[in-house]
């Protein structure tokens, strides 16, 4: 990868107005490159819409569009007239009318797409198949790109270990988070520091602000963490756009403020052979306030 400067757009959406949420993203698209001069620039999860929209599945197809489509048309246009890669999420349609995807596509610097993530992981009430309006996607791309190697995870996506873990063994240097993140700053803060740590991989949290349409409040606190995790940037609970300038070669010493040397890696540390038991369907040992029941299972 190579020395560049990530930024991260904390903004509130207006619910569920597409067209008022793309042009105020073109703005602080705008913003954030006046700002900080940025290679790449994340923007929070569904900022299209808002994360809970209070729509059924077949409402939401037809207020969001597929990706490319023209709620990507313009931020393309703004990608390629500031020259900066964009990382855009949205709500997509899928191939049949209630079938939508939480998604972020990567944006390089002529704005085109280079591909999409879809959310491998719906949080439970978001899942359509435990009577959510999300469809899991089942995909884990790494995006080969002139600044480095990028690898998304999308909110709820990031309590999962595997998840990063897959990305890094494809190669992934940086792991973009965009997020709706509900939860408590020290999880936000725990999760994002630990994918970054077990992988030795930047991470780039941007979590959303502002409303929903069902009255959610999201706190903001975006932040980016280097391989060491380390916080460099840290967001507050308003709009703003957080930065910083990710070190090509992050692995020199085992903690900031220190000349010890890192002789370690955790991913060629590994030992394979103890891992058999982790890929098969569990549940917790500790029983949650509620369950939510699955009205599909989805074969693995």
């Amino acid at each position: 990868m190579k020395r560049f400067v990530v930024a991260g757009v904390q903004m509130a959406v207006k619910p569920n107005d597409v067209n008022y949420n793309v042009e105020k993203s073109i703005k602080w698209l705008e913003r954030a490159v006046s700002e900080c001069h940025p290679d790449l620039v994340v923007f929070p999860e569904t900022i299209t819409t808002g994360f809970a929209t209070g729509l059924s599945p077949e409402e939401l197809y037809d207020l969001v569009d597929t990706v490319p489509g023209r709620l990507t048309e313009r931020i393309c246009e703004a990608a390629k007239k500031f020259r900066v890669y964009v990382v855009f999420t949205t709500y997509e349609r899928g191939n049949t009318r209630g079938e939508v995807y939480n998604s972020a596509a990567l944006i390089d610097y002529n704005g085109e797409i280079v591909g999409v993530y879809r959310k491998t992981h719906p949080y439970s009430l978001e899942n359509v198949n435990r009577g959510g309006w999300v469809t899991p996607g089942m995909d884990t791309p790494v995006f080969d790109t002139q600044l480095g190697k990028i690898g998304i995870i999308i909110c709820y996506d990031g309590d999962f270990p595997e998840l990063s873990r897959a990305l890094a063994v494809k190669g992934a240097e940086i792991i973009v988070r965009p997020s709706a993140l509900l939860r408590s700053y020290e999880i936000w803060s725990l999760t994002n520091r630990a994918r970054a740590y077990d992988n030795h991989v930047y991470v780039v949290g941007v979590n959303a602000v502002g409303p929903d349409a069902a009255g959610n409040y999201y706190m903001g606190n975006s932040m980016i963490v280097t391989p060491i995790a380390q916080c460099i940037a840290q967001g507050r609970g308003a709009e703003e756009v957080i930065y910083a300038e990710l070190d090509p070669d992050p692995l020199r010493y085992i903690t900031y403020g220190s000349k010890s040397p890192q002789v370690f890696d955790h991913l060629e540390d590994r030992n394979l052979n103890v891992y058999v038991d982790a890929m098969k369907p569990a549940k917790s040992a500790f029983e949650p306030s509620k369950r939510v029941p699955f009205l599909k299972k989805i074969n693995i």
